[in-house]
C-alpha cells in the first residue's frame, strides 16, 4: 500500500489495490480535533463534515498517508497499517454462513479434546489467561481444572474476564436432582445437546458450569460446535440451511411463577452480509412456530429434524467427565452442551451462571495488546 492516486472526482483515492472514500477517511481521522486523544471517541457529528467534501491531494511518506481535504483545507495523516487492517474494498465474502478467520469450527474427532488450563495459572492474568481466552474465542469452549470445591467458586471463573449476568435464576443456579423440578436439567435424564436460554432476548452469550459433586454413574458432559453442525447441514442440504436461516422460530419458558420469557429468533442467525452469528437449538424450549409460511413449514420441520440428527451424531461431540473443582465455559451463541443420563446412588451437583462475550473479548484483546508491548 505505497502507491496512491486520487480519482478525478476527488471522492475517493486508490492506495495500492484498495480504494477509500473521502467521507470514510475524513470520518475516521485520528487528529485531535476529530477524536479525543485520551479515549479515542469521535468529537464531531456526521453533519460537521462538509457535504461537498473531496480529496484535494494525497501522498505516502514512510508509514503514513497524508490526505488534504477540501473545502476544509485540512491535512490529516493516516497510519498505513491501520488502513490495511480496516480496508473495506474487498472482493467479497464466501456466501451465507461465513465466519471470521479467528473462528475454527470443529468436530469431536477433529478437535480431540477441549482445551484446558489450571485456575491458579489463569488467575495470574498473564499468558496463560490470554491463551485460554483465545481458545474460548476460537473454539467456543474451554475447561478449567484444579479449582476449589466450594459453592460460589464459579464466580472466580467469571472474574477472570467479566461480570455475572443475573437472571430470574439469580446470580447462579444449581443443577442437581430435585423433586418436581421447574427445569428438566434438574432430573437424571439425559439432555440433548442444546444452547441455553434461547427464550431470552438477548440470549446469554457465555455460560459457566462448575462441578461440586460427582459420585454417581453417568452424567458425563458433552459439547458440540453448533457452527460446524449448521455448516454440515448446509453441505448436505443447502435448502435446509436456508429455511432455518430465513424464518424465525419462537422459544418460551413459563415454568416459574412470575416468569414468562419469550423470544423470536431464527435457529441459524446470519448478519446481513451472510456472516454466521448465532445458533439457537433447544428442543425443550421451542414454542409453536408460526412465522414460517404454510408452503415452507414442512421443509422447515424437515430441516429442523435434519439438524437434530446432526447434533445427535456422536462424531460431532466431545465428551468428558467433570470432577469436583473443574468447570467448562462455552460461547452460548455457538457451542451446544448436553449430558448423559445418570443412575444409581451418589450425587451430581453443578453450579452454573451466565456472563457475556463482550467482556471476554475485551479482556483477551487487552492481554493481546499488553503482550505485544512487552520487550522481546
Amino acid at each position: 500500500m505505497t502507491d496512491v492516486s486520487v480519482d478525478a472526482s476527488g471522492t475517493f483515492l486508490t492506495l495500492g489495490s484498495r480504494r477509500f472514500h473521502a467521507i470514510w477517511l475524513r470520518d475516521n481521522a485520528a487528529d485531535p480535533e476529530t477524536r479525543d486523544p485520551g479515549n479515542g471517541q469521535r468529537l464531531i457529528a456526521p453533519g460537521a463534515i462538509p457535504s461537498d467534501l473531496r480529496i484535494a491531494s494525497a501522498a505516502v511518506s514512510d508509514t503514513t498517508l497524508m490526505v488534504n481535504f477540501a473545502p476544509e483545507m485540512r491535512a490529516i495523516a493516516f497510519d498505513l497499517s491501520w488502513l490495511e487492517r480496516n480496508a473495506y474494498d474487498q472482493s467479497g465474502v464466501d456466501g451465507r454462513g461465513w465466519t471470521e478467520p479467528t473462528i475454527t469450527t470443529w468436530t469431536g474427532s477433529r478437535l480431540g479434546e477441549v482445551p484446558v488450563a489450571n485456575l491458579g495459572d489463569l488467575e495470574m492474568r498473564g499468558a496463560a489467561l490470554r491463551d485460554w481466552l483465545g481458545c474460548v474465542r476460537n473454539y467456543g469452549v474451554a475447561r478449567v481444572i484444579n479449582g476449589p470445591v466450594a459453592p460460589g467458586a464459579l464466580f472466580r471463573i467469571v472474574n477472570l474476564f467479566g461480570h455475572v449476568r443475573e437472571t430470574n435464576y439469580g446470580r447462579h443456579f444449581d443443577v442437581r436432582t430435585q423433586v418436581n423440578p421447574v427445569n428438566l436439567a434438574n432430573t437424571g435424564r439425559a439432555l440433548q445437546a442444546h444452547t441455553d436460554n434461547p427464550y431470552r432476548d438477548p440470549v446469554p452469550t457465555v455460560q459457566v458450569l462448575y462441578c461440586l459433586e460427582s459420585s454417581l454413574t453417568g452424567g458425563d458432559s458433552m459439547v458440540i460446535d453448533g457452527f460446524a453442525a449448521v455448516r454440515r447441514l448446509q453441505e448436505e442440504n443447502p435448502d435446509h440451511f436456508d429455511v432455518l436461516a430465513d424464518h424465525c422460530a419462537r422459544f418460551a419458558f413459563d415454568g416459574e411463577e412470575g416468569v414468562s420469557l419469550a423470544a423470536r429468533r431464527p435457529l441459524i442467525e446470519l448478519a446481513p452480509d451472510g456472516e454466521l452469528r448465532c445458533v439457537r437449538f433447544n428442543n425443550r424450549s421451542l414454542a409453536a412456530v408460526r412465522d414460517v409460511p404454510f408452503e415452507r413449514m414442512a421443509m422447515w420441520y424437515a430441516a429442523y429434524r435434519h439438524l437434530g440428527d446432526i447434533v445427535d451424531d456422536p462424531l460431532m461431540a466431545i465428551s468428558f467427565r467433570l470432577e469436583p473443582g473443574e468447570c467448562f465455559v462455552v460461547d452460548n451463541t455457538r457451542v451446544l452442551h448436553g449430558r448423559t443420563a445418570w443412575t444409581g446412588a451418589g450425587n451430581r451437583w453443578l453450579q452454573g451462571c451466565y456472563a457475556d462475550m463482550d467482556g471476554l473479548r475485551s479482556t483477551h484483546e487487552a492481554l493481546m495488546q499488553a503482550t505485544s508491548r512487552e520487550p522481546v
